[in-house]
């Protein structure tokens, strides 16, 4: 973290903020700004004022910590931020879900009374930031455009490895979407996937990546690997009720077995047109396909589903897994997750794993395959040989 950069304290107790500004001085800090609340602060923002890292208490006056956070995701998303509050770890825990959804930025939670030891720990966080789901401004892509360039094949698979949590084999890899752009390079899914969806034209990508993710896996065989490949549906595909005869006659067509494969659901997609959905994941079951069910505890019917679509896997969500090492909620609902899953006899998958400290907290609860950044960051085909080439046996 860059010291030479204004700081600003967002503090409603003199006192604290007095404390906070002593210790930044003394960490060498070449400016300290400060503000009694959050209107205070914007008012700083609106003045000019370009701060290189904010320090913000919660419980505050006018405009609370919460509502700063909000604006500042709006306004100077890449500003880094450290929570000051002595609130309930529970609360703090949702306000750093919050921050993520906001598109901020967070460091990490300075607890009170802060120590200069623990404030210079969060500073030189700054200066390792994690991979972050918030995306970067991406140009915008006409329906026409997307249709075009699915036409084209210019959609590939990226592979993202999943690797057995005892040993640290590789297991297995989900098939992500990406544009190759002739003019705009590698666009990922969220340039996309959004506007089919609200147009109702998912099938066509849906069915193109099923298609290459199918011949990859053969390819991936052929070169000695064996894995899994698993594939998203669409929310839309499950309603027809031809879906499981035309899955399966694309991936034995490209000379793959079924069992080679397996298909995502997220909860909400399960849910829709419940009576033909079931009719085709029960089908695509009988046909040998692995069943995941995608993004669990993020819908509202986890355990109905559960009981009624047969299942081979459960995946839980990034939300609870990254940073569960450190969030006592999240923990609890990851572990009471795998406890489900094992009675269910269902594989269990964990996405979103980013550090050692969570790997080692899934690993713990006997967790059977993790995926995420920690591990590798989605990747071409030919990367992906590579990367299975260094891995353990």
């Amino acid at each position: 973290m860059n010291l030479a950069q204004p700081i600003l304290i967002v503090e409603d107790h003199d006192f604290q903020r007095r404390i906070l500004a002593r210790l930044l001085d003394a960490l060498g800090a070449r400016q300290v700004l400060e503000a009694e609340n959050g209107r205070a602060a914007l008012a700083l923002l609106d003045a000019g004022h370009a701060p290189g890292l904010v320090i913000c208490d919660l419980d505050m006056p006018e405009m609370d910590g919460m509502a700063f956070i909000r604006h500042l995701g709006e306004r100077l998303p890449d500003v880094p931020v450290i929570i000051a509050s002595a609130l309930d770890p529970a609360l703090l825990g949702s306000v750093a879900k919050m921050a993520d959804a906001y598109g901020v930025r967070l460091l990490g939670v300075l607890e009170k009374p802060v120590t200069r030891v623990h404030l210079a720990q969060l500073i030189a966080a700054g200066d390792g930031e994690r991979p972050r789901r918030v995306m970067s401004p991406m140009p915008s892509f006409t329906l026409e455009e997307i249709e075009a360039g699915i036409r084209n094949h210019e959609f590939v698979p990226f592979f993202q490895p999943k690797l057995d949590m005892k040993n640290g084999a590789l297991a297995g890899a989900e098939a992500l979407a990406r544009w190759r752009h002739p003019a705009q390079g590698i666009v990922a899914p969220y340039g996309f996937i959004l506007t089919l969806e609200q147009a109702g034209r998912i099938d066509a990508l849906t069915f193109l990546m099923l298609e290459q993710a199918a011949h990859a896996a053969r390819r991936l065989r052929e070169a000695g690997l064996d894995i899994t490949v698993s594939v998203n549906l669409s929310t839309t595909s499950l309603a027809d009720v031809t879906l499981a005869d035309r899955v399966t006659q694309i991936v034995t067509a490209c000379g793959v077995e079924p069992k080679h494969m397996v298909l995502e659901i997220t909860e909400t997609a399960a849910m829709t047109a419940l009576a033909p959905a079931l009719e085709n994941l029960t089908r695509l079951r009988m046909k040998g396909f692995g069943l995941s069910i995608d993004d669990y505890g993020t819908g509202f019917a986890s355990l109905a589903q559960l009981a009624r679509v047969p299942f081979t896997e459960l995946k839980i969500d990034q939300g609870f897994v990254t940073g569960c090492s450190e969030n006592p909620n999240a923990h609890v609902i990851v572990e009471a997750s795998l406890a489900l899953a094992r009675g269910l006899k269902l594989r269990t998958v964990a996405e979103g794993i980013e550090t050692q400290a969570d790997w080692d907290a899934l690993r713990a609860l006997a967790c059977d395959l993790a995926q995420g950044y920690f591990i590798a960051r989605p990747m071409d085909e030919a990367a992906f040989v590579a990367f299975a080439r260094g891995q353990p046996k």
